[in-house]
């Protein structure tokens, strides 16, 4: 969460602060556990000082490579998805202790449900609250990563109302209902005996590997393009955002967004496309991996305009460079 924040562009040592965290000891090893109020504090001091309300949200649609390790550890336990949720749900308390996983299937659809260790009452903390939109938004990107394709749910159920029910469908990709006591994704049946795709966690991988091998911000020119550059590149599994939907991550319009990049003489296209070279370069280079899986990595539906764009960026098309 503080390092999120960070690429929000707030300093980690004065939320710490204000949450009374000692940000040196936290660092170590064998730091003290957070208590529930600095957590608290945590989560609205990160909002205010970002001055987004939704924080969580956007925080939990940021956790792209996070859910994909832990993706990557379950495909190599699991032959379908119900098998791999399963596994997971027993990994929360790892997580979190706020919560745990609960899966229950009917005929036609499974839910997934989030069940509070203790009663958060009829209004629940705002940090509960925050904590519920991260691990429901990880679950839907786990999803995607077990398929190779974006889930829509059937329905998200939440005990509370939404502040924002548009930013809530746009990352749930439909539009959450409020329902007492309950949190919880709904999803058609037809994926719980969907086979996992083994190839899927060696191409997570390598964008796992390719995220921890960035520059550290510290060592970059601090601009909206490298934040940018930066943000898309680790969350660039089946696709690089979109220009609404950075924007709307980074909690202000598009119209913003594109006048701040113009004022560093870019444009936001430039900067998703640097984007998917550097990915397409690096999958290729990396090993034999099919050319069409690579092409859905970045976002391509078809494979023929993937190779358009990969003659645009390099010259070469996707066959010809993988044989130099």
């Amino acid at each position: 969460m503080i390092a999120y924040a960070v690429q929000r562009d707030v300093d980690a040592a004065q939320l710490c602060k204000l949450a009374g965290i000692d940000l040196a000891l936290l660092k170590k090893e064998n730091s003290p556990s957070v208590t529930a109020q600095q957590l608290q504090d945590l989560w609205l001091n990160a909002s205010r000082l970002t001055n987004d309300p939704l924080f969580g949200l956007h925080f939990g649609e940021s956790l792209q490579p996070a859910a994909l390790g832990t993706v990557g550890q379950i495909i190599q336990s699991s032959a379908t998805v119900g098998e791999a949720l399963t596994h997971a749900a027993a990994l929360t308390h790892h997580v979190t202790d706020q919560c745990r996983i609960e899966i229950h299937r009917s005929t036609k659809t499974f839910h997934v449900a989030l069940i509070p260790t203790i009663d958060q009452g009829p209004t629940p903390p705002y940090a509960f609250r925050q904590l519920i939109d991260v691990l429901m938004v990880v679950i839907i990107h786990e999803l995607d990563g077990l398929l190779l394709e974006k889930i829509v749910p059937q329905a998200v159920y939440l005990a509370y109302r939404v502040p924002d029910p548009v930013a809530y469908e746009r990352v749930f990709r439909c539009k959450p209902a409020k329902r007492a006591g309950e949190y919880e994704l709904v999803f058609d049946i037809k994926y719980w005996d969907e086979p996992l795709l083994t190839a899927n966690y060696e191409l997570q991988s390598l964008l796992l590997q390719k995220v921890s091998s960035m520059p550290q911000p510290e060592a970059q020119p601090h601009t909206l393009k490298n934040r940018i550059y930066n943000y898309l590149l680790a969350n660039s599994y089946l696709g690089v955002s979109s220009l609404n939907d950075m924007a709307a991550n980074f909690n202000i319009s598009p119209r913003s967004l594109q006048r701040k990049l113009k004022e560093e003489g870019v444009k936001y296209q430039d900067i998703a496309d640097e984007v998917r070279r550097s990915l397409a370069v690096y999958y290729i280079s990396s090993g034999n991996y099919p050319l069409k899986d690579i092409s859905w990595m970045l976002g391509y539906n078809e494979l023929s305009a993937f190779t358009r764009a990969f003659k645009r960026w390099t010259g070469s098309t996707p066959v010809n460079y993988q044989s130099l």
